[in-house]
């Protein structure tokens, strides 16, 4: 029997069946067997085959090949990676300029794995109602930069409802995971644009000013016009995965355009002579931020670790 995963709660899994039924699943042992190197081997998202038994409950035996899917690498050292999610057709990135801050790193960080397993990303600047005028000014320079670059971006306020019909119309038809730290307001969003749904929200530390966990495990809810949001827990820091050097500023849109000008065809775009991508940035053509995220992804991997402080 064919069924979609809609939730992951660690030890279950929920199954939405082609007939509409949701039933209960574990994974079939064989998954272990299979040199999954994943914290999470079947992810929302993701149509498997299931084998009901006499309880009403199910095995999952098969995953069906992915289109597509978010994989970050694992803050569980024993794992490799840990999927967001799979078969997507698009990211919402929920950042915020500040209450709590998100680094152009980390943005730059999940646009390039987004890249590299080629999910469109969105971006979504939430809490405008909270920003004072320089905050303000910062978020419309980074909606300028990441618009020029090629990411569609929403300027909104889940608080309050202002931008939200945008976002509504951005989400009809398709599966969208939605992203980000904790903190950001992705439930508070969710609940505003499906107020059927109340997820737990909580306010965001003081003292730390950064976010609390509320939502503990992903899960898909259904969206008008026949799409579904996925909804997963709020994420520290992103550590890219299975990214080789040389194939970094593939996932970085305006660094690997100009990078058809350097010199040397084999250009990291650090030291060597008659790059154009230093050129680009010392000339403003390239972003002084994008080109520092470029070169935090090369220098992770040259230590061989994730610094998740990002």
């Amino acid at each position: 029997m064919r069924g979609l995963v809609i939730k992951n709660t660690g030890s279950w899994y929920q199954v939405k069946t082609e007939d509409g039924r949701l039933v209960e699943c574990k994974i079939k042992g064989n998954f272990r067997l299979k040199g999954i190197r994943s914290t999470n081997p079947i992810a929302v998202g993701d149509n498997v085959q299931i084998i009901m038994n006499q309880e009403g409950t199910a095995f999952i035996s098969e995953i069906e090949d992915r289109k597509n899917y978010i994989v970050r690498r694992s803050s569980n050292l024993s794992k490799q990676s840990h999927i967001l999610a799979a078969n997507l057709d698009q990211c919402l990135l929920v950042v915020t300029v500040n209450y709590p801050e998100t680094s152009t790193i980390f943005i730059d960080r999940f646009l390039a794995s987004a890249e590299a397993y080629q999910v469109p990303v969105k971006i979504i600047f939430n809490k405008v109602d909270a920003y004072d005028e320089d905050e303000l000014r910062y978020l419309d320079a980074l909606i300028n930069l990441y618009t020029q670059i090629g990411y569609p971006c929403f300027k909104i306020s889940a608080k309050n409802g202002d931008g939200l019909e945008e976002v509504k119309q951005a989400l009809e038809g398709n599966i969208t995971l939605f992203s980000g730290h904790s903190g950001v307001g992705k439930s508070t969003l969710i609940n505003a644009l499906l107020p059927d749904i109340d997820i737990k929200t909580a306010e965001i530390s003081t003292y730390h000013n950064k976010g609390m966990h509320t939502t503990t495990f992903s899960e898909m809810f259904s969206v008008t016009g026949d799409g579904y949001i996925i909804d997963t827990p709020g994420i520290k820091g992103f550590g890219t995965f299975d990214m080789k050097d040389e194939e970094v500023s593939h996932y970085f849109r305006e660094i690997f355009e100009t990078s058809d000008k350097c010199k040397y065809n084999n250009c990291t775009h650090r030291h060597e002579p008659g790059c154009a991508v230093r050129k680009a940035v010392e000339q403003h053509l390239i972003s002084e931020s994008r080109y520092t995220s470029y070169l935090n992804i090369l220098e992770d991997k040259e230590e061989g670790k994730y610094r998740a402080a990002y």
